[in-house]
């Protein structure tokens, strides 16, 4: 359950980076609530997944996931860079995503 709690928590993490961006340095209240929101649900996840997880392991999969989700909705929503260097690196950062995982017990 503690691996379902911590990809909850990591796409929470894209909702309030999302949210903060939308927010417009949180001048826009339903987008400040939703940071709001959504950060304190993504922590609530993450505390519940390092019951289970170690400690290490949950902080550096949660920051992976957001980081990816996060460059991924500024590449699709913000029509941010999508050169070939940037694709490689997060295909690098996905591919330690799965390594942690696989080497945790």
């Amino acid at each position: 359950m503690g691996w379902i709690y911590l990809i909850m928590a990591g796409m929470f993490e894209v909702g309030f980076t999302t949210c903060l961006k939308l927010s417009n340095n949180f001048s826009v209240m339903k987008w400040s609530v939703g940071f709001f929101l959504c950060i304190s649900t993504s922590f609530f996840l993450l505390n519940k997944a390092i019951q289970t997880i170690p400690m290490g392991t949950a902080y550096a999969i949660w920051t992976g996931i957001g980081a990816v989700g996060t460059v991924l909705v500024g590449m699709l929503l913000y029509k941010e860079s999508a050169d070939l260097w940037r694709l490689f690196f997060i295909f690098l950062l996905i591919g330690s995503i799965i390594g942690l995982k696989l080497v945790s017990k």
